[in-house]
């Protein structure tokens, strides 16, 4: 090997380290590597001192090694309007052309013994210095890549991320709700696991398939926990399965074999309790009035006017008449249809909507089925910076009936620990089967972030089913749920 060549690479860890402080010496203006083949080649300007860069100051931190790299060296070169653009990212391209600019000068300079020589021995000793860490740093750069290969050779896919979500609860009576059908007299344990496959093929679509086993439940007369659905670990079963892709700028379409109803279809429930609270009362249920179809297919169309509207658009058929040719899709004996309109602007204090539900199920109501229901309601949330008030009113007429449900609630962000969530909500919900009133329901919350992972939330929940005949139909509840994401 040339004595010349053994320079070079003496050198070369100081120039690749000039490379790198100069994040504009590059021959492209290229801003990625899907550009790179779009733009042409900006000429760029030589220049022999700092003082020609107009947006370099004395003050700047790397002022001294732009300084030595234009004057000493001469391997840098400015943009047409003499600016050096240091803030800037450096891309691949970038760095290649700056490297190789600065190795053409540091070549030419050790052909002509033009570098102090003083300064490639403190190079080579340095060198001998770190001999050992440079080692083992090759090492953990191989194994790196070791690992690197084996993961792309065995990974899952390509385009599937697995996510997974785990909620237990325990709830305790204080007072005991007990009537000949319903009773709620000692300690439970309800707990639901999911799997979500979501997978991405432009990277704005989603495709999502969740398996979802559940067992337990509590707080049934007033429509359960809001992360529990009953049943038995035996039945796992595909809870979602639905497309969802963009159309343009204008939104997004979502295409649902099953799984999506009611507030399924909607960019926001507008209400902040809806999710941090226990109870599937803060929902808010009357976007379930009349049944669930969320077993059928079914087809959402979400508008976004702006950054503050959103009107949305879904309609769900329940099986098994959307699953029998013989039937169709829409003429299915179980439908739903949903329309919402929302303000929900980032900066701004309020955030609204207004909603229209339809449903041919109907069995959701005093008196069994009661034929197709019609509701419209509408929702409100005022957020004062951590402190926010919010509530809704639902009204749905039915055949031989109409009903009015409601709820409001206050609750603080951050309160006494980052990223907690506290609040108390209550209301009048939706008239269920075998009521001759409205059940009533006042919840407290405190969900406290472990970390982002764990989230546990204990809860106070006070209850009215207001059932008819004889028995007790109050309840008194504390609830524990726990959270595991990953």
């Amino acid at each position: 090997m040339s004595k010349l060549l053994w320079k070079a690479l003496a050198v070369a860890p100081v120039t690749a380290g000039l490379a790198f402080s100069g994040a504009a010496m590059a021959a492209t203006t290229v801003d990625s590597l899907e550009q790179a083949s779009a733009k042409a080649p900006v000429q760029l300007a030589q220049i022999t001192s700092v003082s020609q860069l107009s947006d370099v100051q004395p003050s700047d931190w790397a002022f001294q090694a732009l300084r030595n790299l234009v004057e000493t060296y001469g391997c840098i070169q400015g943009y047409p309007d003499s600016t050096f653009k240091g803030s800037r990212s450096l891309t691949r391209y970038e760095f290649a052309a700056g490297l190789n600019a600065c190795l053409d000068v540091m070549a030419v300079l050790i052909s002509q013994s033009a570098i102090n020589p003083d300064d490639i021995a403190a190079i080579r000793r340095l060198q001998d210095e770190y001999q050992a860490e440079l080692a083992i740093l090759r090492g953990r750069v191989d194994a790196l890549e070791a690992e690197t290969a084996t993961l792309r050779a065995q990974q899952f896919s390509t385009t599937t991320k697995l996510r997974g979500q785990a909620d237990m609860h325990l709830v305790l009576p204080f007072d005991k709700l007990e009537t000949a059908t319903n009773q709620e007299t000692s300690v439970s344990v309800a707990t639901r696991a999911r799997l979500n496959f979501d997978a991405s093929f432009t990277g704005r679509d989603r495709l999502r398939i969740r398996l979802q086993g559940a067992e337990g439940n509590a707080l049934r007369p007033f429509g359960g926990l809001a992360y529990a659905s009953g049943g038995t670990y035996s039945a796992v079963t595909i809870d979602d399965f639905f497309y969802r892709f963009p159309i343009g700028k204008l939104g997004e379409i979502t295409l649902a074999a099953r799984g999506l109803s009611g507030s399924d279809w909607v960019s926001s429930t507008i209400l902040p309790y809806d999710g941090p609270a226990v109870a599937d009362a803060s929902g808010p249920q009357f976007y379930d009035a009349g049944g669930s179809t969320s077993n059928g297919a079914g087809l959402g169309v979400a508008l976004d006017f702006g950054e503050s509207l959103a009107l949305d658009f879904g309609y769900t058929a329940g099986y098994p008449g959307a699953a029998n040719p013989a039937v169709g899709v829409f003429a299915a004996s179980n439908q739903s249809y949903i329309a919402q309109l929302s303000f929900i602007p980032k900066d701004s204090f309020l955030n609204a909507g207004i909603a229209y539900l339809h449903n041919d199920q109907s069995i959701g109501f005093q008196g069994g089925r009661a034929g197709a229901t019609n509701t419209y309601a509408g929702l409100l949330n005022l957020d004062f910076g951590g402190f926010f008030v919010a509530g809704h009113g639902a009204y749905t007429d039915f055949n031989g009936g109409n009903d009015f449900s409601w709820t409001a609630g206050v609750g603080f962000d951050d309160f006494l620990l980052e990223g907690s969530k506290f609040g108390v909500y209550g209301g009048q919900l939706p008239q269920l089967i075998g009521k001759a009133n409205n059940p009533f329901l006042v919840e407290g919350y405190y969900q406290i972030p472990f970390n982002k992972f764990i989230t546990v939330t204990p809860a106070i929940i006070y209850g009215d089913a207001k059932f008819t005949g004889t028995g007790d139909s109050t309840g008194l509840w504390g609830a524990l749920r726990a959270t595991f994401r990953f």
